[in-house]
């Protein structure tokens, strides 16, 4: 009997620490446009992203972090020279905190929150030489979106706001994020 009581409280105790602790991966598609200044248009581009995030849930606030990592794409365009499309990828890190709008017991929830984002871009590609455009390598955001999750799924849109100025010349480029991820949660 003891035995029982025992397997019994240890299966409560893991289903709690599972409804306080969330952990898994999560698959992002991203859509960047550039305010910059010094080119005469600019284009929107798509990129990929992956990253592991883990929550902490407290009621109806929660709080998120994530580690991975992702691709930024876009185009400048400037007369006279020419438009060249850039990639840039690099680890990517979020901090996250949240508010449930609709909570739905273990059916899910529908929340909102805010936070802020670092990128280390470690890769930086130009199509070709014709911009050539010195980057800074650390990109700074804040950001806020709204999610929904249903069972171990959790769909996301998120926009970022770039804080930093990449382009470490006398131009000025700021990157805005429109993000659509997709997770699951193992816990």
């Amino acid at each position: 009997m003891k035995k029982f009581f025992l397997v019994a409280f240890l299966c409560f105790c893991v289903n709690g620490f599972a409804q306080l602790i969330q952990v898994g991966p999560q698959f992002s598609t991203n859509i960047t446009s550039v305010d910059a200044k010094n080119f005469s248009s600019d284009h929107t581009n798509t990129g990929v992203g992956f990253s592991a995030f883990a929550r902490v849930n407290l009621t109806v606030f929660y709080a998120q972090g994530e580690f991975g990592y992702a691709q930024t794409n876009f185009s400048v365009f400037q007369d006279g020279v020419g438009e060249t499309e850039f990639k840039l990828s690099g680890t990517d890190a979020t901090l996250i905190a949240g508010f449930k709008i609709i909570p739905l017991g273990k059916i899910g929830n529908i929340r909102v929150f805010a936070g802020y984002n670092w990128k280390n871009y470690s890769d930086i590609n130009p199509s070709n030489n014709l911009n050539h455009i010195a980057f800074e390598r650390n990109n700074h955001s804040v950001l806020g979106g709204v999610g929904v999750d249903v069972w171990r799924l959790t769909f996301e849109v998120r926009y970022l706001a770039g804080l930093s100025d990449i382009d470490a010349s006398s131009g000025e480029i700021k990157t805005g994020i429109t993000s659509l991820s997709l997770g699951f949660k193992f816990l």
